[in-house]
């Protein structure tokens, strides 16, 4: 089998596209690349800027190029009796049919591989299947991006890896991927079909790296066999053992694991501070700034806590990637350096996990709703089960249909058979419990801390310390979970599950699974009369989304498709007009659903007494937990839909993308400080809590009154600690602030606004070559940027990345940025927090406006009344802090190792001309500030960019 590996550059789409450089790589028979071929081509129209820019392929280069006719004459001998091989080959694909049209040649008519299906499925966790981030991560040399001959390549090299990881699967594996794909319904099929053949053909191969069980290969084996970290009989490793002498061999470990360990300052102090706070049993409020590794600040104490005292301690995080992280990074290293054995699991919500019994039950019925994306989903998950240890969902790499396969395949409590469960020793969420169950630290997140107090504590196993990292979004997630929060697709997926039309779903599946015993016709027609109802309940739904969407106003500073774009705040004192029919109209969904879960609950209790068949006992459990989500469902509408609770907030989010599809309804309490003191702070014997931005203007109180700390406060019973920066920010930062900038009102910049906004970040840009990221409170002012700015850019061959603009989610615009040589991205409200641009790819920061949040949001408005009723400030006790805090977050970017340089603009004079300017610059950790006129700026930040790092220092 030979392979020819062909990518095009071209000036267009498939449309209107000229070929303007051909590549071609053949693979031979013994997976050797033993040609490459390139050509430019002479399109016969202009190059695009856009092309140039994205190719590096110039006009001259193809002035005295072979025309069309010319290249293809010297490629299509290379075609002959090949398997051709493209990275997204419909594109590639395309144009070579319509050139051999137009040269006058028969189609290319043999098979077509596309290595994207192959790296989707051999590599189902790789985080992008794009071919320059590919070739990084296997180490391909792949040096110049869109030119055509070094995209063949590196495709080639591609393909060759992603067939040495299939040759190297277990049959069984590659037995039930060839089952998925006929070979007579796609050339994927074909090809792996030979691939099974040939493996059934060679000796029985080494069968001790996987376990079989059910015809599926798993990396794991029973978690049962799974032990205590340490032997019981030994006693305690920290008997007689204080923590500066845990810490001293500790620190000793690392110096010699870690060829650049340093003892920092603020990380010492971290130690001591989280160490007295448990020791004491008091909480603590701990600020730590970039650079202080703060994971490992409350790690150690923490380990040294739980093991001398033998009780767990809980860790939470807001993010999935910082968990990701401490798993992947901290935990590890702490295993080689803490002087005894530990164990540290983590610990995630219950549908982050994947049900066996499900998911191979889906496999084998083929329960496919979109077939072609879940053939494919199907596949990447069972090459994954031969890898994961965890079966986390967050390994996978899934496409956007993939979200909905895999909601079908989640673990759930309501659908869970236990022990009764074929799948229950090999289970990864009974893996996961009965490793944090056995674990010192167990690694959670803010919301499963919520769901595990709503559940009456009985998801995480028991704990008296508690350490919050990231818990400035504490009170956030408090909120979202204390209260309540309802998507339309959540209603239209659970009764889709039960019937997706009158033959297929959940509850038809049963009827046939039935279809032999003696009741068999009684209970298919009473399955038959809750069709009906389902689809009336369907029909209701859409109607009443559609209703409430209409009452959304439009925000004028939210982006395209973000899911506030529609947002309205409803008042339980002013109900909008049509109020009392929408709730006419619940009141029918209510009364309906009411009788399809009766019906349902009826039916199923009959087929327990009669029915004794594994099969269907767990169709039974899964449709017993659709009709309880059904009826929480109802009660959470009907609660929204009355809006009768005075301490609560409620409003509804849409985008304008999917209209009345997106529809939100949120109902959070206005004030949940009482709710954590009484769940957490008098309940817990500690609770650390730290981040890199706690405090405003030096002081912690307005965290201590949103979180519902004061009591502590006053009974002794709160530590603060403010940790000095570990970094040298006189020398590191320099913040400018252009006084005689104009000033602003509202969330849209007038024409003279803009001019001189795009004309000062050109400026800028040019100084320091790209390399720029431009912070904005609204999207409608990036708007008004963006093009202006990118005209302006064009000449200097900078390049302008904006968010909502350019198509790709936040990570994909970030890693399009640290790629790309010189660059400036536009950002709104996501790239405020959690980017991370080390070195030099971010040299400049620009913040155009203080980051207040929008006055009309519901939650703000709300808490400002509040505190209105009690006399108090809101601008000043809620609005700013709040600023202050996101503020904060956005001049951390900036500052991420200590060899970063970089300057931050402030485009708002309002903290130089503003009563409260000065909390937002007091707060920041030491920078050098210096206010100067607009057209000073570019000469002094050329300047200190030039100051070479030592003399900056002195």
């Amino acid at each position: 089998m030979k392979f020819a590996v062909l990518d095009f550059e071209t000036t267009g789409t498939q449309s209107d596209g000229e070929i303007i450089q051909a590549g071609l790589a053949i693979i031979d028979h013994d997976y050797s690349i033993s040609q490459i071929y390139s050509s430019y081509v002479n399109p016969g129209v202009p190059i695009p800027p856009f092309i140039t820019g994205l190719t590096g392929i110039t006009e001259e280069d193809v002035a005295d190029a072979p025309s069309l006719e010319e290249m293809m004459m010297e490629m299509v001998p290379l075609l002959n009796d090949v398997v051709l091989v493209g990275h997204n080959v419909a594109f590639d694909f395309h144009f070579l049919q319509n050139a051999l049209d137009r040269c006058g040649y028969l189609p290319f008519t043999g098979r077509i591989l596309d290595t994207i299906d192959f790296l989707k499925i051999s590599f189902p966790s790789l985080s992008s299947y794009q071919l320059g981030y590919v070739s990084t991560e296997f180490g391909f040399q792949h040096d110049r991006p869109h030119q055509a001959d070094s995209d063949a390549l590196a495709t080639a090299h591609v393909l060759l890896k992603c067939l040495d990881e299939l040759r190297e699967l277990p049959l069984i594996t590659i037995q039930r991927l060839s089952d998925l794909f006929a070979p007579e319904d796609s050339d994927f099929g074909w090809y792996l079909d030979g691939m099974r053949s040939e493996k059934e053909a060679e000796p029985i191969q080494d069968l001790d790296g996987h376990t079989y069980y059910r015809q599926l290969a798993l990396n794991v084996s029973d978690w049962m066999d799974i032990g205590a970290p340490r032997n019981e009989l030994e006693g305690n490793p920290l008997d007689g053992v204080s923590f500066e002498q845990f810490m001293d061999q500790v620190r000793s470990n690392l110096r010699d694991t870690l060829d650049h360990y340093e003892e920092r300052e603020a990380q010492t102090l971290m130690f001591g501070s989280v160490r007295q706070a448990l020791d004491e049993e008091k909480h603590l409020l701990i600020e730590a700034g970039t650079g202080t590794g703060k994971s490992l600040g409350y790690l150690l104490p923490a380990i040294y806590e739980s093991v001398k005292q033998e009780q767990k301690v809980m860790v939470s995080t807001h993010t999935i990637n910082l968990q990701e992280q401490l798993r992947e990074r901290d935990i590890p290293m702490l295993t080689e350096v803490v002087p005894f054995p530990f164990k540290a699991a983590v610990f995630k919500g219950r549908g982050h996990y994947l049900c066996l019994r499900k998911f191979e039950h889906k496999i084998n019925k083929r329960e496919f709703a979109t077939p072609k994306e879940d053939y494919f989903t199907a596949a990447q998950m069972i090459v994954w089960l031969a890898q994961t240890e965890t079966g986390d969902d967050e390994e996978l790499n899934l496409s956007a249909r993939g979200g909905d396969f895999w909601e079908t395949v989640q673990s759930e409590s309501e659908s869970c058979l236990g022990r009764s469960c074929p799948w229950f020793r090999k289970c990864f969420y009974h893996r996961a419990k009965h490793e944090a169950g056995l674990s010192d630290i167990v690694i959670t997140n803010h919301s499963k801390l919520f769901t595990d107090v709503k559940a009456s504590h009985q998801l995480l196993p028991a704990y008296e310390s508690l350490v919050i990292d990231e818990a400035h979004h504490l009170e956030d997630v408090a909120g979202k979970h204390l209260g309540l929060h309802m998507k339309y697709f959540t209603m239209v997926h659970t009764l889709t599950r039960l019937f997706k039309d009158s033959r297929n779903g959940q509850l038809p599946m049963l009827r046939s699974q039935l279809s032999s015993h003696e009741k068999s016709v009684q209970w298919g027609s009473a399955i038959d009369q809750m069709f009906p109802l389902a689809v009336e309940v369907k029909d209701m739904w859409d109607r009443l989304s559609e209703s409430l969407f209409n009452l959304l106003p439009e925000r004028s500073d939210a982006s395209p498709g973000e899911t506030g774009q529609f947002s309205l705040r409803l008042k339980p004192s002013q109900k909008p007009d049509k109020w009392q029919a929408l709730q006419e109209d619940e009141n029918q969904i209510y009364v309906t659903l009411g009788d399809l879960i009766r019906k349902g609950d009826k039916l199923l209790l009959e087929i327990k007494e009669e029915q004794d068949d594994y099969q269907s006992d767990s169709l039974i459990t899964d449709i017993t937990g659709l009709l309880k989500d059904l009826a929480l469902l109802k009660e959470n509408l009907r609660f929204f839909m009355r809006m009768d609770d005075v301490n609560t907030v409620y409003w509804m989010e849409a985008s304008g993308q999917f209209r009345s599809k997106s529809l939100q309804l949120y109902a959070v309490p206005v004030d949940v400080s009482a709710q954590l003191k009484e769940l957490f702070f008098d309940k817990k014997k500690s609770v650390v809590l730290t981040s890199a931005t706690l405090s405003v203007d030096k002081s912690f109180q307005f965290m201590i009154e949103q979180l519902g700390l004061q009591e502590a406060a006053d009974h002794n019973r709160l530590l603060t600690s403010l940790l000095p920066s570990p970094f040298r920010y006189r020398d590191q930062a320099l913040l400018v602030i252009p006084r005689d900038f104009p000033s602003l009102k509202g969330s849209v910049g007038d024409a003279h606004f803009v001019d001189m906004l795009v004309h000062s970040l050109a400026e800028t840009a040019i100084a320091t070559r790209g390399r720029m990221m431009v912070l904005f409170t609204s999207y409608r002012m990036l708007r008004q940027v963006y093009e202006p700015l990118k005209e302006a850019l064009a000449g200097n061959d900078i390049s302008l990345l904006g968010q909502g603009v350019d198509s790709g989610s936040r990570s994909k615009l970030t890693r399009r940025f640290q790629d790309a040589k010189a660059t400036v991205l536009l950002g709104t409200s996501s790239f405020w927090e959690g980017v991370d641009i080390p070195g030099e790819a971010l040299t400049c920061l620009a913040i155009v406006r203080l980051p207040f949040q929008p006055p009309n949001h519901p939650l703000l408005e709300a808490k400002s009344e509040l505190l209105q009723q009690q006399k108090k400030n809101p601008f000043m006790k809620l609005s700013v802090p709040q600023a202050v805090i996101r503020f904060k977050q956005g001049f951390g970017r900036l500052v991420r190792t200590a060899k970063d340089r970089g300057i931050v603009i402030v485009y708002d004079t309002r903290v130089i001309e503003a009563y409260y300017g000065k909390y937002f610059l007091y707060s920041l950790p030491g920078p050098k500030m210096e206010h100067m006129l607009t057209e000073q700026m570019v000469p002094r930040i050329r300047e200190w960019l030039d100051q070479p790092t030592d003399e900056a220092s002195e």
